[in-house]
């Protein structure tokens, strides 16, 4: 692991990242749809929408969702018929999902506080692995990637849901416009918590952008590996097989 990781524009020790992030998402839990609803203008729904229909889940797999913790990746899943491991190194994001899934009567989930970095679940336990708006927050990104693949059984896909770098011309300057000067703003009116919203679009902007990412998901061992940008890449959906 590196001396330094990026914790939004800042450099710091990647155990500080852990806590800091861990404070983050404790400290926005509670409000995790709205603040989706604030980074995306709502239009996070469509995109994990269309996430799942690729992931294509059947009947009886198992499936790890990893950060996954208010549950709006693995209900999506589950209405699919797939046997869902929901996994958060949050434990109040975890109890956020584990209360939405009650109140819709969605029964049969596992909830697991998980680490991305050092999964504690067998080799070759799953058939799909994915994970939604996560993969950024985590301290040691190519440690989970070898993760993902370790629990893959042959044949196992992995598929990524994650903010990136838009490529079409204008749109790029107006978002950046939008998440800089409009988001914060939002999460101090609606959640007295502006410096959360602030990292979480800055952690953005220090996210690798598509090609660098793709690579970094070849090398931990995946395959065939493909990039679906969304809105010219302000989203895209990393995908890939281990074989």
């Amino acid at each position: 692991m590196p001396e330094t990781v990026s914790f939004g524009y800042e450099d710091v020790a990647p155990e500080e990242k852990t806590a800091r992030v861990g404070a983050v998402f404790s400290n926005v839990a509670r409000r995790y749809d709205v603040m989706n609803d604030a980074m995306s203008a709502g239009m996070h729904r469509l995109w994990k929408d269309r996430f799942v229909r690729r992931v294509k889940p059947r009947e009886g797999e198992d499936i790890l969702d990893m950060a996954g913790g208010t549950g709006d990746i693995a209900f999506r899943l589950a209405r699919r018929g797939a046997r869902v491991t929901v996994a958060d190194i949050n434990p109040q994001m975890l109890e956020v999902g584990m209360g939405r899934a009650q109140a819709r009567g969605i029964d049969g989930l596992v909830w697991s506080e998980s680490n991305a970095e050092s999964l504690t679940f067998p080799d070759r336990f799953f058939d799909a692995y994915t994970i939604a708006f996560g993969i950024r927050n985590v301290t040691d990104i190519p440690a989970a990637l070898r993760e993902a693949h370790r629990v893959l059984r042959r044949g196992g896909r992995f598929f990524c849901l994650e903010f990136s770098t838009t490529l079409w011309p204008g749109f790029a300057e107006a978002y950046d416009f939008y998440s800089h000067r409009i988001v914060p703003k939002v999460g101090k009116l609606i959640a007295d918590d502006e410096d959360s919203y602030r990292y979480l679009i800055e952690s953005i902007r220090r996210f690798p952008d598509m090609p660098t990412f793709e690579r970094m998901i070849g090398e931990a061992g995946f395959v065939r590996t493909h990039v679906e940008p969304m809105l010219g890449g302000l989203v895209a959906i990393h995908s890939g097989w281990k074989i």
